[in-house]
């Protein structure tokens, strides 16, 4: 071979490393960019943000249009450097191109740029951005090709392939990330839990986080105004449904503040009164309302209470503005709030827990990771699993747990003993 043509060829032959290497590390970069950096740098009037964002847009098109020239370049480099070699060492030269050609397009093809990619996922994307723009708008009628063809072999096989549909929603995705980063460290366990709640808003109902009925403080309206004010002391609660006839007909939130004006009105002589003049219209809600909708009713009709109800109209339970914080911050503990949260640490890493405890506060407490979607307290899991309401010292185990039945009153559980296995 002519000195001419073996140094022409050997040029070519980096020329074209050099395309393998610009193709790998843009898909790395491109793959492992950030789109919230990328919008915040287009938003800042980077224009080549722009341009990565629209390449990362179009998924299909663009994997294509990199993996079409990759290969190209990768065969061809490969393709001179054996005949250059063949040339030189005879048959042996398919021998030597062969491992010479791997270690470069390994080391600095593939392993160098993605390195570099991946260490910076945003500066990388935004130096290729304008070749890489070029270089799939050249190959996209082969990489349109190409697709037909991939997608026709995927038929063959009964798969349907919808480049527009993400696997994962946005909000798995944020999750995923929250998760991972707490893993790592960099996000401690009350963040995680306060962004993972904002998140879950949407997927939890009003049903999830209700104070029940029999747990609700409620009061007779026809009951003298001297009960009534020694009631509303005694609970601490600032609002107290009102009931007439009998708890399930509702008529009407007193709100202490309110009682409070009616004691000045009439100069501290409460038999003088109307409680029913001094309650509000009661709100009613679905049980099945979801929180994040429930919330934004709340500030809309700047309100922070209200009583749910459930598809016969029966009420179930009350609902407040600070039941569906507390899901995003958790347990606020005022002046008057009490400090027993119905679970109990052991030293062997269960707990005694009570039944009404919902599943979701138990997690959150012990870290653990009991489904959420069978039931809403605890008692309520065991019985669901057990499919049948379990007698006192009964124990089961599900779900990596062993649950051991404490106490029972009538047909309710109210103490449980949980034992991670």
């Amino acid at each position: 071979m002519p000195e001419t043509e073996f140094l022409a060829t050997i040029a070519a032959i980096l020329v074209l490393l050099v395309l393998s290497a610009f193709f790998s590390g843009s898909e790395t970069a491109l793959t492992a960019t950030s789109r919230a950096r990328l919008h915040e740098l287009e938003r800042r009037g980077e224009k080549r943000a722009g341009i990565v964002s629209r390449l990362i847009a179009a998924p299909e098109r663009l994997i294509s249009s990199i993996l079409l020239g990759n290969n190209f370049v990768n065969v061809l480099a490969s393709a001179l450097a054996t005949n250059l070699l063949l040339s030189v060492f005879g048959d042996a030269g398919v021998v030597y191109a062969t491992f010479v050609m791997t270690a470069l397009i390994l080391i600095f093809s593939e392993v160098v740029p993605k390195t570099y990619a991946i260490l910076q996922p945003e500066r990388s994307a935004l130096q290729v951005a304008w070749p890489l723009r070029l270089a799939v708008r050249l190959l996209a009628p082969v990489a349109a090709g190409v697709q037909l063809v991939v997608r026709g072999l995927f038929r063959l096989f009964g798969v349907k392939i919808d480049a527009d549909r993400p696997i994962l929603s946005v909000h798995e995705e944020l999750r995923g990330v929250i998760d991972l980063h707490h893993r790592e460290g960099t996000v401690v366990k009350d963040d995680r839990d306060m962004l993972g709640g904002v998140l879950d808003l949407r997927n939890l109902e009003v049903s999830d986080v209700i104070v029940h009925r029999t747990k609700m403080v409620s009061m007779d309206i026809e009951a003298p105004p001297e009960d009534i004010l020694a009631a509303v002391l005694n609970t601490g609660y600032s609002r107290i449904p009102m009931w007439q006839g009998g708890p399930d007909n509702i008529v009407g939130i007193l709100h202490a503040k309110e009682l409070l004006r009616g004691l000045n009105k009439t100069r501290g002589n409460i038999a003088r009164i109307n409680i029913k003049s001094l309650c509000s219209t009661p709100w009613f809600v679905p049980d099945t309302t979801p929180l994040s909708e429930q919330l934004n009713a709340f500030l809309k009709r700047k309100t922070q209470f209200a009583v749910v109800v459930d598809e016969y109209g029966e009420v179930m339970g009350l609902v407040t503005l600070e039941d569906i914080l507390e899901e995003i911050v958790g347990e606020i503990i005022d002046e008057h709030d009490t400090l027993v949260s119905g679970i109990s640490r052991l030293s062997d890493g269960s707990a005694i827990v009570e039944g009404t405890v919902a599943i979701r506060d138990l997690n959150r407490a012990m870290g653990w990771s009991l489904p959420e979607d069978e039931a809403t307290t605890v008692a309520g899991l065991v019985i669901h699993e057990a499919r049948m309401i379990p007698d006192t010292a009964q124990a089961f185990t599900f779900h990596d747990f062993r649950f051991e039945v404490l106490k029972r009153r009538r047909n309710q559980i109210t103490s449980l003993k949980i034992k991670p296995l």
